[in-house]
């Protein structure tokens, strides 16, 4: 296991409106704040976009299951942003409903808000943290500099 200890800094209230791509307008915000490290949390409707939905077999490194998802979604999540040698590096898992329907997975790529998403970030500053590539899983994971 592997920790890393840092303290609230600053707290930010976002609104994506219609049309507006998530994933892309919160890397730009980031680099806009210089957030290196953060959590937030989203809830509104999304359309026209994938969702990792688990790997194709439980196999490492594994074979992403994507599904896409079109129209409008309702969608709330979370997310986590650590650095990495690219800049700072999403990680957002949500739940999206549209009628019976639902789905729960690794947004990727592209996102895009229908009406408006609203979300609140959480700066974390003081942490001993990034995203490093694992040639392993073939993933960036979050590496922290502490060990119990």
């Amino acid at each position: 296991m592997q920790y890393s200890e840092g303290s609230l800094g600053r707290v930010f209230v976002l609104r994506m409106d219609h049309g507006e791509d998530l994933i892309e307008s919160l890397q730009k915000f980031l680099k806009e704040k210089k957030i290196e490290s953060c959590t937030a949390l989203f809830l509104g409707a999304l359309r026209d976009g994938r969702a990792v939905t688990g790997p194709k077999l439980p196999v490492v490194p594994p074979t992403p299951n994507f599904e896409a998802y079109e129209s409008a979604w309702e969608v709330f999540g979370m997310a986590t942003i650590y650095p990495s040698i690219e800049g700072p590096k999403l990680h957002i898992h949500s739940a999206m409903g549209r009628g019976r329907q639902s789905l729960l997975g690794c947004i990727r790529d592209k996102a895009l808000v229908y009406l408006i998403v609203e979300a609140v970030l959480f700066e974390i500053c003081g942490l001993a943290a990034e995203r490093a590539w694992d040639e392993n899983m073939q993933l960036y994971l979050l590496s922290l500099k502490n060990r119990l």
